[in-house]
């Protein structure tokens, strides 16, 4: 059995100490279930996109959990789409401060029976030229895959309820960028597509494949936010185990977890 720690949205800044607790609890916690891997699903710094000191102590600090360490970014570290980054596109710039402190932003591990991949849903609908050389790695990922089963790790779900829904949202892949995404949401060996960005805890079973939205390391957001969008809103991690066919996901959330309603802390999180 494979065992991997999914972690997402911690949000850390060397200037503030919120969302520390959560997350060094959380690391605690971690350290005794020794996971194989530990996957980052994006948003580990405050303000990663435009602040080198932001995503250096985010990434020093997500080191620190155990097992190989595979980071995906989410908006706050590289930017995004236009549409949600509107100050802060993904760009050359940013995608290289990511690099140098966490290395690629794309990856594929393969561990006995299964196939491990992290995508930056960043790129998705962007229009950077990496968003086409990630179709291509995702092609040639799903491809390449074989026998085995396939986990994908992301920071935005590739949709919130179903794959045609054709409106924009500020939560998941643009409809238009989910084309790339067909040759894994359709192979039949995936089984996990697991995600973060949406600081709810919510998990979808369709077929044989479980999508899971992670819990948030930081703060949640008032239900008027997310109309229509079911899940726990409580601070946490998963761990996911990867048994030969199918997967079982477990919350990490120990004693004292604080939650915290982003409205209580805005003026301290995101100044100015």
């Amino acid at each position: 059995m494979i065992t991997i720690l999914q972690v997402s949205d911690a949000h850390l800044s060397p200037e503030s100490p919120l969302f520390r607790a959560n997350f060094e609890r959380v690391a605690r916690a971690a350290g005794e279930l020794a996971p194989d891997v530990t996957v980052a699903t994006g948003d580990l710094s405050l303000d990663g996109a435009d602040r080198d000191d932001h995503l250096a102590f985010a990434a020093a600090t997500h080191r620190t959990l155990p097992g190989r360490l595979l980071a995906v970014p989410g908006n706050h570290d590289t930017g995004s789409e236009q549409r949600l980054a509107t100050k802060q596109p993904v760009d050359d710039t940013r995608l290289a401060r990511w690099r140098r402190h966490l290395g690629e932003d794309r990856h594929l591990l393969d561990l006995p029976g299964w196939r491990i991949i992290g995508l930056n849903s960043e790129l998705m609908g962007s229009g950077h030229a990496q968003e086409a050389a990630q179709a291509g790695f995702i092609a040639e990922a799903a491809a390449g895959a074989g026998e085995r089963r396939i986990a994908v790790f992301l920071h935005r779900p590739p949709f919130l309820h179903v794959p045609e829904e054709p409106e924009w949202n500020p939560w998941s892949v643009p409809q238009e960028a989910r084309a790339a995404l067909a040759p894994l949401l359709t192979h039949p060996g995936l089984r996990l597509v697991a995600s973060g960005h949406i600081h709810l805890h919510h998990e979808a079973q369709r077929g044989r494949v479980a999508h899971v939205w992670a819990p948030a390391l930081s703060f949640y957001c008032h239900p008027r936010d997310q109309a229509g969008m079911a899940g726990g809103r409580g601070p946490g991690a998963l761990l996911h185990r990867l048994r030969e066919d199918h997967v079982e996901t477990v919350t990490l959330a120990p004693p004292g977890m604080e939650p915290v309603l982003i409205d209580t802390v805005r003026a301290q999180t995101y100044p100015g």
